[in-house]
């Protein structure tokens, strides 16, 4: 169950709290019946490596050229593995 921090708008108590995702937000404050407001803080969350972000896969070059280039060279260079492959199979 994921931890919420929560502080009152009236007296400046905060405190953290463990509850479900089905459960209810508070709303009033357990020492002075306040406002709560519940507190966001930052994800601890961090994505290393390639391919997380839009221009990882792109290269130096110009975005559309250098697609429609990989794309031939990819198709070029697999059909003769093909062609090797089903002739070893016979």
């Amino acid at each position: 169950m994921p931890t919420y921090a929560y502080a009152c708008a009236d007296c400046g108590h905060a405190f953290d709290i463990v509850q479900s995702f089905s459960d209810d937000a508070l709303t009033s404050c357990p020492q002075c019946g306040g406002t709560l407001r519940k507190q966001f803080n930052a994800v601890g969350v961090v994505f290393k490596g390639g391919g997380f972000y839009r221009n990882d896969s792109r290269s130096s070059g110009n975005g559309s050229s250098s697609s429609s280039s990989s794309s031939s060279s990819d198709g070029s260079s697999t059909a003769p593995a093909a062609a090797a492959a089903s002739s070893t199979a016979d």
